[in-house]
C-alpha cells in the first residue's frame, strides 16, 4: 500500500501535540499594528487551541497525526 499523502497547506499551519490538541499560530500579527494594543499584540503571540470538531478535520488532513 502506498504511502498516504499528507495536506502541506495544513501541515504548515498547525501542530499536533503529544495529546492530540491541535496548535495553530493565530491571526492578526502581520501589519497594522501601531492601532493594536500591546495586550491584544501580546494574546495574539500566544498559540492557539483547536476546538474538537475542527481538529478532527485538520487531522483527517494529517495522515499520520
Amino acid at each position: 500500500m502506498p504511502k498516504m499523502k499528507t495536506r502541506s497547506a495544513v501541515a504548515k499551519r498547525f501542530r499536533v501535540t503529544g495529546g492530540g490538541k491541535v496548535l495553530y499560530k493565530k491571526q492578526g500579527l502581520r501589519h497594522i499594528l501601531t492601532k493594536k494594543s500591546s495586550k491584544r499584540k501580546g494574546n495574539l503571540r500566544a498559540t492557539g487551541v483547536l476546538s474538537d470538531v475542527e481538529a478532527k478535520r485538520v487531522k483527517g488532513m494529517l495522515p499520520y497525526s
